[in-house]
């Protein structure tokens, strides 16, 4: 039995599910994944309705009915995502409905998580959680909020899989890098990133992660001018030195939703040949994978109703509007779209795009008037 996720069992999961479309499941050249995540963040953490709902029943029925890639953060909900994750899997795998090796599980390290309840004077946590047990120095957390130093990444990593009660995680990522920018220069962002490559291809070896990533917000998507714009290139580079020709370093999380739409229409990433190309030509020039964050913008894309012309377009015409952005979304070149529900009812809702055909590309582009290939 393994401790993660295979090529075989991953195929056996989608065999479950022969009325699916077939555009529903991807191959990312290790594992077969829903073109569909379930992610766990939830936004205004302090509000403490955040913690009287759980997510567990949305994480059960996801990989009951398809959908076998989940992520969260150590950050998310001061640690109670991962926790409520680990309770869907334990009664999935107790009750025989899903193995480990069916499912990618990632997470995201970085941030200061803390701790749920919401400690009364977080600085105190911050000191005897982290700066007391020597995991960074106070000039080595950025703005109370992150920390790249390999001892605390290294802590993170481990209290993750604690709070998923898992041995090994699927993907890794580097959680928003460039949020250090501003406080730190460029070419200290590398080294840090350096130290942090360094300590995940060790994790590889130990077998807690198997993959690793690093996961932005506007990093990868802003032009290259940007005080916090990232190179895709100088990571590829970084990670080509930390790890060789073999290396780990596998997939990128970035924005990608019907209003968000740089990663496909905005050339600001240098490709292996020094020419500039879309964040998703770049990756795939790379040999990287993508997975596709904030699907639905945090539901900030349904401001107004869509015009009709889009759901034509797309092929959801017939469905609501949420159908219709998840189906931009995922009809492109990421592995996986992930989306936040936690009423499983949305779940369900959402799975309705299982059984249809990713739109067609020549009619994405003529909506956003771009050639890029997706």
């Amino acid at each position: 039995m393994s401790a993660y996720a295979t090529k075989e069992a991953t195929f056996a999961y989608l065999k479950q599910f022969p009325k699916y479309s077939k555009d529903f499941y991807r191959f990312d050249g290790d594992v077969f994944v829903s073109s569909l995540g379930l992610g766990t963040f939830r936004k205004e953490p302090y509000r403490e309705e955040n913690y009287v709902i759980n997510y567990k029943e949305s994480v059960k029925l996801a990989v009951l009915n398809g959908i076998n890639l989940i992520d969260t953060a150590i950050n998310y909900r001061y640690q109670i995502s991962e926790r409520e994750i680990a309770e869907a899997l334990r009664e999935l795998f107790d009750e025989q409905k899903a193995t480990r090796e069916q499912l990618v599980i990632t997470s995201k390290v970085g941030f200061l998580p803390l701790d749920f309840p919401f400690p009364i004077n977080p600085y105190t946590w911050i000191e005897e959680n982290v700066i007391e047990k020597n995991l960074a120095s106070k000039e080595e957390i950025v703005v109370d909020q992150h920390c790249m130093t390999p001892d605390y990444l290294r802590w993170s990593v481990e209290k993750s899989l604690k709070n998923l009660v898992l041995k090994t995680l699927d993907i890794l990522f580097l959680h928003n890098p460039e949020m250090q920018l501003g406080y730190i220069d460029y070419k200290e962002l590398k080294k840090r990133v350096k130290k942090a490559f360094e300590l995940f291809e060790k994790l590889v070896k130990e077998k807690k992660i198997r993959n690793y990533g690093v996961a932005t917000w506007n990093g990868f998507l802003y032009d290259e001018t940007h005080t916090e714009y990232l190179s895709l290139k100088d990571l590829v580079e970084i990670a080509q030195e930390v790890g060789g020709a073999n290396n780990h370093f596998k997939y990128i999380q970035a924005p990608y939703n019907i209003a968000k739409t740089q990663a496909y229409s905005f050339s600001n990433q240098k490709g292996p040949d020094g020419k500039y190309y879309t964040l998703m030509q770049a990756v795939y020039g790379y040999g990287l994978k993508m997975i596709g964050s904030s699907s639905l913008l945090q539901a900030n894309v349904f401001q107004r109703k869509f015009d009709a012309d889009v759901g034509k377009a797309l092929g959801t015409k017939d469905f609501n509007d949420v159908i219709t952005a998840l189906q931009f979304a995922r009809s492109s070149s990421v592995v996986s779209s992930l989306f936040g529900a936690i009423n499983p009812l949305h779940v369900k809702d959402n799975l309705t795009l299982a059984y249809l055909p990713n739109a067609d590309k020549e009619a994405i582009s003529k909506l956003y008037g771009a050639n890029n290939v997706i």
